[in-house]
C-alpha cells in the first residue's frame, strides 16, 4: 500500500514526498482508517514502527483552519526530547498546510511558554507536568480540544505522572477522540483507559515482547565490568561500520564514567546525555550526533523512548537492563524506517537471569558471539564483582541472673555522712574552746 491509498490530501502527500517516504509501516496503515472514524483508539507498537506518524497523519488530514486561536489538538508525551521532535514531525508534515504548532516542556522559564499560549494554536505537544501548570495558571485553554494523543503512556507513568495525566484528563472536554500509544499493556494503562476511554479500538502493530524482523540481535558473555570497557574499546576501534552508535548503561553514574573513560580514546567523537545533564547540553549532544559529529553517545534507559534519531546503526547494552521491555525500546532505536540495524549486548554471569527474562518474553534466543581473540580480559573487579565473605555470627549465650540484689550495696561508716551546717562561732569554740570575740572597734576622735 502507497500514502496516496491511504486518501490524503495533496499537502500531506507533497509533504511525505518531500520527506521521502512512499509507504506507510503496519501502524500507520492499520490506525488510519480507525482514527478517521472518530473511534477511540489504543495502539501497541514499539518504539521504531513510525507511530508518530500514525497518529499525525489522521489528525492533519482531518484538520480545518479556524479562526478560534485555540487548539484543537493536544500530544501528551513523557519527555522534552519527544517533545521538540514531535513539534518538529508536525513541521514537516504541514510544509504546505497553514497550521500552528509549539512544544512545551518543564525545566525551562514557564513565562514565555505562558506568552506563546496567547497567540493562536492548533496543536499544543506537552509534558505532563509544564501542561497541567499551564492550565492552572489560566494562560491555557483547553475548551476546543477535540483530540488527544498520549504517547508513550506507559513511560509517563513509571516517570510518575500518574497524577498530573488523571488531572489534565479530568480538565479536557468530554466530547473528544481519545488516541493512546504505548509499547505495553501494563494494569496501570489498563485502569487509565477504563476509565477515560470510549471502548478504544485495539490495534497492534507489534506486540511487546516481539524483536522487529531488521534488528540483528547478538550479544557476548563477558567474564566482567572492566573487560566490558576493553570489549567496547576494542568494537568501536576495530569496526568502520559503526558510525552513529547508542550505548546504553544503567545508571547515570556510569554514563559519565563510561564518558570520562572513552574520551580519552575517542576525542570530541562521543557524547553522554541523561536526565541530570542540563536542557541545552541534551540537545546540543543530540544535535552533535544527528549531524555525525560525534560517533557514538552514551544514554541512558529514559532517553530510549525520548529519542528518534535516524540511521543508528548499532545499539550496545552495555548492561543488561533489568526491566525485560526496557531491552525493546532501546534496540529500538536501530533499525528504523524498515532499515537494518545491530543489536549488541554484553552479559555477565551476574546478569543471566535478566538475559534469560528478556529472551522469554521475546520468545527467541539471542545468539551468543565469542569473544574477540586479542580481547583483554581483566582480572581487576569491581566492590559488586568481589566474592563476598561471610563471617558465622556466633551468639553466645548468658546464664540467666537469678536472685541478684539490687546494683548497689550499704555505704561503709566514714561514708555516712551527713551533711550538716556549721557556723562561724561554733567553729571558733571548736578551735579555741571558747567564743572567738572581736576586739572593741575604735572611737572614733
Amino acid at each position: 500500500m502507497t500514502f496516496e491509498e491511504l486518501n490524503l490530501h495533496k499537502p500531506l502527500l507533497n509533504a511525505l514526498d518531500d520527506l521521502g517516504f512512499k509507504t506507510p509501516t503496519t501502524i500507520q496503515h492499520k490506525a488510519f482508517s480507525v482514527m478517521m472514524s472518530g473511534q477511540d483508539v489504543c495502539g501497541i507498537a514499539q518504539t521504531g514502527t513510525g507511530k508518530t506518524f500514525a497518529y499525525l497523519l489522521p489528525i492533519l488530514r482531518q484538520f480545518r483552519f479556524t479562526k478560534d486561536k485555540y487548539p484543537q489538538a493536544l500530544i501528551i508525551v513523557p519527555t522534552r526530547e519527544l517533545v521538540i521532535q514531535v513539534v518538529e514531525a508536525v513541521k514537516q508534515l504541514t510544509a504546505y498546510m497553514s497550521v500552528e504548532v509549539a512544544g512545551v516542556y518543564g525545566g525551562v522559564n514557564m513565562n514565555p511558554q505562558m506568552a506563546a499560549m496567547q497567540n493562536k494554536l492548533d496543536i499544543l505537544v506537552a509534558t505532563p507536568g509544564r501542561l497541567y501548570d499551564l492550565i492552572l495558571s489560566g494562560a491555557l485553554k483547553v475548551k476546543a480540544i477535540k483530540k488527544l494523543v498520549i504517547d508513550e503512556v506507559d513511560e509517563m507513568l513509571n516517570l510518575g505522572f500518574r497524577t498530573q495525566l488523571s488531572n489534565i484528563l479530568d480538565l479536557l472536554p468530554g466530547k473528544r477522540q481519545n488516541l493512546l500509544f504505548s509499547a505495553t499493556i501494563t494494569a496501570e494503562v489498563e485502569t487509565l483507559i477504563n476509565t477515560y476511554f470510549n471502548n478504544p479500538v485495539r490495534i497492534e502493530a507489534a506486540p511487546a515482547g516481539t524483536p522487529l524482523d531488521n534488528i540483528n540481535q547478538v550479544a557476548y558473555q563477558v567474564p566482567n565490568f572492566h573487560t566490558k570497557v576493553n570489549l567496547l574499546e576494542l568494537l568501536l576501534t576495530e569496526d568502520p561500520e559503526m558510525t552513529k552508535v547508542l550505548v546504553f548503561a544503567a545508571t547515570k553514574q556510569l554514563a559519565d564514567q563510561l564518558y570520562e573513560q572513552l574520551e580519552t580514546k575517542f576525542p570530541e567523537k562521543v557524547g553522554v546525555i541523561h536526565s541530570n545533564k542540563e536542557q541545552n547540553h541534551r540537545f546540543n549532544t543530540v544535535k552533535q550526533f544527528q549531524e555525525g559529529n560525534y560517533r557514538f553517545i552514551i544514554a541512558t534507559d529514559i532517553i530510549a523512548r525520548g529519542l528518534d534519531i535516524s540511521e543508528v546503526t548499532h545499539v550496545i547494552n552495555f548492561d543488561t537492563p533489568e526491566v525485560p521491555e526496557n531491552y525493546i525500546h532501546r534496540i529500538g532505536r536501530t533499525g528504523r524506517a524498515d532499515k537494518k540495524g545491530i543489536a549488541i549486548t554484553f552479559i555477565t554471569e551476574q546478569e543471566q537471569p535478566q538475559q534469560e527474562a528478556i529472551e522469554s518474553l521475546m520468545n527467541y534466543t539471542i545468539p551468543i558471539l565469542p569473544l574477540p581473540p586479542h580481547l583483554e580480559i581483566s582480572t581487576v573487579l569491581t566492590a559488586d564483582e568481589q566474592p563476598k565473605v561471610f563471617v558465622k555470627n556466633i551468639v553466645l549465650k548468658l546464664p540467666k541472673r537469678e536472685d541478684v540484689g539490687p546494683a548497689f550495696h550499704e555505704k561503709s561508716a566514714k561514708n555516712r555522712k551527713v551533711n550538716k551546717r556549721v557556723s562561724h562561732a561554733d567553729k571558733m569554740m571548736k578551735k579555741y574552746g571558747k567564743p572567738k570575740k572581736r576586739g572593741a572597734k575604735p572611737k572614733k576622735k
